[in-house]
């Protein structure tokens, strides 16, 4: 087992390997030229290609993701010349309000997911079921922006239950109490999308997991009907339901992105809305590393969950 977990964690090295060629890569295809960007429209032509040479941005490709990988061994995001500051300084904050608004609606989309995939399940084919699947179908279709303008319009505008932006009061910060308030939104507009995922799934793998036959040996037992569908039925549909969950992280990164700049929450994708409508290369590199680090992180702990969760997985690994 300590093998397999090892193994694991090493083989999560070239995928941020390569993580780091598309980032890079991809960065350099956005328009525009970020020494303009920085000096602004007046500055004279012999001053962009002398702050292009600065910055290094004459150099060949290899030579500057050889720089900019040398900079990440050693801890080192680089330096936002749009901000003029150092990028950890200005992500290591966004990062963890990020985080905050990620997992507040990983666990909105898992809890609500769960219960509605698992009632329309015990309900197949009566008005609950259809009622629930099609709510999850309509959640589904919908862009995570529009979900949020319209959460926007009608409870903050028009009903005032909630605060239009940011993370707290300005004028009197509430603490907790107070975030809460402010996360709400923000939270059910990023969820939605991956709450519908997760309750069509886990209603496909319940309805799989009732038509066993060890769940009709425990009903011809005699065992109550919430003790089987709680116990023996939900146990062996988590596998499933554990890795699409994983999965949805990156998804709900994604459309966090969006919550963030609609409900002005300060996390890194309101940072990378603006380094991209400025071109900080730096700055992008380094968020969207941040993200797909956090999202390869998640999916080891799920696969490490999923062979804790299943003797199966764990006699196979120790048979190789």
């Amino acid at each position: 087992m300590f093998r397999y977990i090892v193994s694991r964690i090493l083989s999560t090295i070239p995928v941020l390997f390569g993580v780091t060629i598309v980032v890079f890569l991809l960065i350099r295809l956005i328009p525009g030229d970020p020494a303009k960007s920085i000096l602004g429209g007046d500055a004279t032509p012999q001053a962009v290609e002398s702050l292009r040479n600065e910055l290094g941005l004459n150099d060949p490709l290899l030579v500057q993701y050889g720089s900019w990988m040398s900079q990440l061994l050693k801890g080192d995001l680089g330096y936002s010349y749009t901000l003029h500051t150092p990028i950890i300084e200005e992500l290591a904050p966004r990062f963890i309000n990020s985080l905050i608004l990620t997992v507040a609606s990983l666990l909105i989309c898992i809890i609500l997911g769960v219960a509605l995939g698992l009632i329309s399940a015990l309900r197949k084919g009566k008005f609950v079921d259809k009622a629930s699947m099609a709510m999850a179908l309509v959640g589904a279709s919908m862009p995570v922006f529009w979900i949020a303008l319209m959460l926007m319009w009608l409870f903050s505008i028009q009903t005032q239950w909630f605060p239009v932006s940011g993370m707290y009061n300005m004028r009197n910060p509430g603490g907790m109490p107070d975030l809460l308030h402010h996360l709400v939104l923000p939270a059910f507009a990023t969820a939605t999308v991956s709450l519908a995922v997760i309750a069509r799934l886990t209603r496909s793998t319940v309805i799989d997991v009732l038509q066993k036959d060890y769940v009709k040996y425990f009903h011809s037992f005699g065992l109550s009907k919430s003790k089987i569908n709680l116990v023996h039925v939900m146990r062996n549909s988590l596998p499933p339901i554990i890795n699409i969950s994983g999965l949805q992280v990156g998804y709900i990164m994604g459309g966090a992105l969006f919550s963030e700049v609609v409900f002005n929450w300060p996390g890194i994708g309101q940072a990378l809305y603006v380094a991209v409508t400025s071109n900080d290369y730096t700055t992008i590199q380094a968020g969207i590393l941040l993200i797909a680090l956090t999202f390869v992180i998640v999916n080891l702990a799920v696969d490490l969950i999923n062979v804790w969760l299943s003797p199966k997985l764990q006699d196979a690994i120790k048979a190789r």
